[in-house]
């Protein structure tokens, strides 16, 4: 049984959808999304590359959508706001290589029901995948990677709701966000970093007025220590950033993308894979599962770990750890709850989430940046299984 740590300070960190990596993991996502509206049972692995005026887009995908791959990756770089020439990565000047390949009928035959030697959709890969949920903030997050990714995601939304005011603002920015934490509890912001990619002209006093005023929207208040450190662009200029600063590559922020290196993680990219890959949509099945949890009132932080074979349906092994805080006599407990509620299948997984079906106020572009995670409109964020939880977990209450 993991034990709280009666005081310690955490870190964890975020990043714009400008930054490299999050370009290329908005442009796989784009791709899948293409691909999925006009054909749900698309197999994608699409992995692109980003650098100076160049996107490179290669993987394996199956389909039988007719995609414009070059618009769709550079309409994706335009939504970002890359458009200003002049800083070496545009959506009007880069060119798109293609290197697109099927997918391995080795793997189909695993994954395809009524192909190869089982029944039934099996696992797209081996692997273990981990979900986590905690009470510290209302979105059931962290609370270092969910202040994280307020920080940045509304410099984004200031930069594009207002290009005039904050013209100083350009698409790549990182933070980076320390709480102290007393008997498992969040009680103060000790530091807070953030890099912002900016124009020549920028004052600096204007960045840093701003991120303090941005801190103030999106941490709350009780949150904000009185002697609270910021250190906003440390090295003192940004100004050549995005691709044209630093190649980028799809699936290299997996800890950015979860759960900011609180808990575990299995090792898995999510962006530019179809759902049939477990490595995306058995760990968004994860969160479910432990969001749920947490919302009942089983436990106040929760991790779930599931592992599968490739080709193999039901998952290997499951283990759920409470840190200590759930209210059933054993965790090994809640295990038996978990498998009687939930059906970690890859099919009903891919069902219940309706993982081939986005659009209904939801797309995989959308989860490219800003956390994959503690955001209502996706589907695993939902908490409609508490009530079953509970029900199936009354004879294991601690009396």
């Amino acid at each position: 049984m993991s034990k709280v740590r009666a005081e310690h300070v955490f870190t964890s960190e975020s990043v714009s959808e400008g930054h490299p990596d999050k370009v290329c993991d908005r442009i796989s996502d784009a791709v899948l999304d293409a691909c999925l509206a006009q054909d749900p049972e698309s197999r994608v692995a699409c992995e692109s590359l980003a650098t100076t005026n160049l996107v490179v887009i290669s993987g394996e995908i199956t389909t039988n959508a007719r995609v414009d791959w070059q618009r769709t990756a550079l309409d994706a770089v335009r939504e970002i706001g890359y458009t200003d020439p002049n800083v070496g990565f545009s959506a009007d000047d880069a060119k798109v290589l293609v290197a697109i390949h099927r997918q391995s009928p080795d793997i189909s035959q695993g994954v395809t029901e009524g192909e190869g030697r089982f029944t039934e959709q099996g696992a797209g890969d081996q692997g273990m995948m981990f979900g986590y949920a905690s009470d510290e903030t209302p979105e059931l997050m962290p609370a270092t990677i969910c202040y994280a990714h307020k920080l940045v995601r509304e410099f984004a939304r200031l930069r594009k709701s207002d290009p005039v005011k904050y013209r100083y603002l350009r698409p790549d920015a990182k933070s980076q966000v320390s709480i102290r934490y007393r008997d498992g509890v969040p009680v103060s912001v000790e530091t807070i970093v953030l890099s912002h990619q900016h124009t020549g002209d920028m004052p600096s006093e204007w960045l840093e007025a701003l991120t303090r005023e941005v801190a103030a929207r999106v941490i709350p208040a009780e949150l904000l220590a009185k002697d609270l450190r910021y250190f906003v662009n440390p090295t003192g200029r940004f100004e050549i950033g995005g691709p044209h600063g630093d190649t980028g590559l799809t699936g290299r922020k997996i800890i950015v993308d979860t759960y900011g290196g609180v808990g575990s993680h299995g090792g898995g990219a999510f962006s530019g894979k179809d759902p049939s890959k477990v490595d995306r949509s058995a760990a968004y099945f994860c969160r479910y599962m432990a969001k749920n949890i947490v919302a009942a009132g089983l436990a106040r932080k929760c991790e779930i770990q599931v592992a599968y074979a490739i080709g193999v349906a039901q998952p290997l092994s499951i283990n759920v750890d409470t840190y200590g805080t759930g209210s059933l006599r054993d965790d090994s407990d809640l295990e038996k709850v978990v498998r009687a509620v939930f059906d970690m299948r890859p099919a009903a997984i891919v069902e219940s989430l309706g993982l081939k079906h986005p659009g209904c106020g939801w797309c995989y572009k959308d989860t490219s940046s800003y956390g994959h995670f503690g955001r209502a409109e996706f589907p695993w964020e939902r908490v409609d299984r508490a009530e079953a939880l509970t029900a199936a977990a009354a004879g294991y209450v601690r009396r």
